[in-house]
């Protein structure tokens, strides 16, 4: 297993007008990001609040190349992201105590916090397709080029993990810096992960460590 310190790229906030940040998610553009009551949309250059969508967001947030998928309370609610529209909605798998929500493969995964555990869910039904065990408390959940990363955050740690989906057995850590913890995870596809701080409410950019390519 391989573990490093987690880098630090950049800090959002902390935003005075939001309660905290809970779900994050990236659209290619926009930073969103769930604080309670509302879900808001970040500039990641500027680090501006361009505006929010009034919609229940206590928890994990996803984007499937056209809807936002939002978790509110026991629900998660898919929404048009122009209009805040609610266009379907489905039981959360954790009934109230879920965490982390991410999209791959046509369908939801969703983290469950204290049940230290990952679900794949359909999401026009939200049967539940597959459980991944954890020996942690499980946060923000991401896919990025096929693998599958989550956040923890116990006993004043906070980690990011790359597990085996299969197996839930852990690849790497980055480990946050103490007094950091991340509450929700998502990916930009590409160097850098971005990190609900929860209570701080901050939204931090992390690097996601880079691959180096064997040439036979």
């Amino acid at each position: 297993m391989k573990r490093a310190a987690a880098e630090i790229l950049r800090k959002y906030g902390p935003f005075a007008e939001v309660e905290g940040v809970h779900g994050v998610t990236f659209d290619g553009q926009r930073v969103w990001f769930a604080s309670g009551d509302e879900l808001n949309a970040l500039d990641p250059e500027s680090g501006r609040i361009l505006g929010a969508l009034d919609v229940p967001a206590h928890a994990g947030t996803a984007f499937d190349g056209k809807h936002l998928f939002q978790i509110g309370e026991a629900v998660i609610r898919r929404i048009d992201p122009h209009t805040g529209e609610v266009l379907g909605t489905i039981t959360a798998p954790g009934h109230g105590a879920d965490s982390g929500l991410a999209w791959a493969d046509g369908t939801l995964w969703v983290g469950q916090h204290r049940g230290c555990r990952i679900y794949q869910i359909d999401p026009e039904t939200g049967a539940v397709l597959r459980t991944i065990e954890s020996d942690r408390f499980v946060t923000g959940v991401t896919w990025v080029d096929g693998e599958l990363w989550h956040g923890t955050w116990q006993e004043e740690a906070s980690e990011i993990r790359r597990i085996d989906p299969a197996s839930g057995e852990v690849l790497e850590r980055l480990d946050m810096p103490a007094g950091t913890g991340v509450s929700s995870l998502e990916s930009d596809g590409g160097n850098r992960f971005f990190c609900g701080g929860g209570n701080s409410r901050t939204v931090r950019a992390v690097r996601r460590p880079r691959r180096v390519s064997r040439v036979r």
